[in-house]
């Protein structure tokens, strides 16, 4: 792994929420004093979460309630990227949502339309309302051949006693139905979500960090997009799945606090 002396050059830390920032409704301890710590150097801060069954307002507000006060630019979730994506590729297309209110909403403030009974297209996020009808919809609509597109690619979403399946167990079910992955996967570590990144803090990659507790999207993304990669072992990834995967993060914490001495 990369020498810590990489830290002086990020002007702007991407910081997952899901087992990074917070675990659950609980606040990972340090939390607070790394984000204090990163104002205080001058430096910068934004969420960027794969978490499709929130919007950016929903996630101010859990901060809110965690003692972090934020305005919505610095929140950044895969649904939100995803609108931008479907507006600059599919514009005017009516679409069959698998979502819930939260991703819904997202939709609604972009003005893209969702229409489930004569959409021109799927779209699929972490619902956390999923039926077995919408399921079953969905699935019929990707057999006959519409564009498909999903959020974000995580398997699991960790919680306070472990983890709930995530929109990746969704993709599996629906491919293993019709034989179709999805046409295009938004969020990390895919080029959609990085690019509104990007667009929005206006620094190039090099100036950036990517931290998360996952190695195949929050690693890969920084790995992918030029991005320092710094993986936090407070979420998902165990000693053992670090040491058996191809990707390696540039550096490693325990959490997020342990990089205060360093900045």
């Amino acid at each position: 792994m990369a020498d810590t002396a990489r830290l002086k050059d990020v002007r702007c830390f991407l910081l997952d929420m899901d087992g990074t920032f917070y675990l659950g409704g609980k606040l990972i301890d340090g939390s607070l004093a790394f984000i204090d710590r990163v104002l205080a150097t001058g430096r910068d801060f934004m969420f960027l979460t794969n978490n499709s069954s929130h919007n950016a307002e929903f996630y101010v507000k859990k901060l809110a309630g965690m003692g972090l006060a934020i305005d919505r630019r610095r929140v950044m979730t895969s649904g939100e990227a995803t609108c931008e994506q479907l507006k600059a590729l599919y514009p005017g297309k009516r679409v069959f949502l698998l979502g819930n209110a939260f991703l819904r909403a997202e939709f609604d403030e972009a003005g893209i339309a969702v229409d489930d009974a004569h959409p021109d297209m799927v779209v699929i996020g972490f619902d956390t309302t999923l039926t077995y009808d919408s399921l079953w919809r969905a699935c019929d609509l990707v057999r006959a051949g519409l564009p498909y597109v999903a959020t974000h690619p995580d398997f699991n979403c960790p919680t306070e006693t472990g983890f709930m399946p995530d929109i990746g167990a969704i993709m599996a079910f629906i491919e293993a139905s019709t034989g179709r992955r999805p046409d295009l996967v938004v969020g990390k570590p895919n080029t959609g979500i990085v690019e509104a990144v990007l667009r929005r803090t206006g620094l190039a990659p090099n100036a950036l960090a990517m931290v998360g507790d996952r190695l195949y999207t929050d690693i890969e993304t920084g790995l992918r997009s030029g991005m320092l990669s710094i993986l936090v072992m407070s979420g998902e990834t165990t000693e053992q799945m670090l040491a058996e995967s191809p990707t390696k993060p540039d550096l490693k914490f325990g959490r997020l606090s342990d990089m205060i001495p360093l900045l």
